[in-house]
């Protein structure tokens, strides 16, 4: 694995989930990919070069495990402990928080306009 290069703000934090994660990514198909060539858990590590979606090197952030808790806020994220956060490749917590916002619309449908009510 290449050096891990952390953000500026929650560099510790980070640092202890990247080391967790082995500097892999967590996604265990939660993105809706089933990952098998890695081993049902997605193959892209920190530093590492990622042969799709342009191409480059990547670059793992920290976010809930839980592809539901994707949705809370930011402060409310950086409240949990590191054991509810895991390491995610760009790509895998895209295609997570998609389907996140997706579940959360179908359970929770928009109410019709006032407006229009006779």
């Amino acid at each position: 694995m290449s050096a891990r290069i952390p953000p500026v703000v929650g560099a510790d934090l980070w640092q202890a989930a990247i080391a967790a994660a082995a500097g892999r990514c967590q996604c265990r198909g939660a993105c809706g990919k089933s990952h098998a060539k890695a081993g049902s858990r997605c193959g892209r590590e920190h530093g590492g070069y990622q042969q799709h979606h342009g191409g480059g090197t990547v670059r793992l952030l920290v976010a809930p495990a839980d592809p539901a808790n994707l949705l809370m806020s930011p402060h409310r994220t950086a409240a949990l402990p590191k054991q509810a956060l895991a390491a995610w490749c760009p790509a895998c917590h895209d295609a997570a928080l998609t389907a996140a916002r997706r579940t959360a619309r179908a359970a929770d449908p928009p109410a019709p306009d006032a407006l229009f009510d006779i």
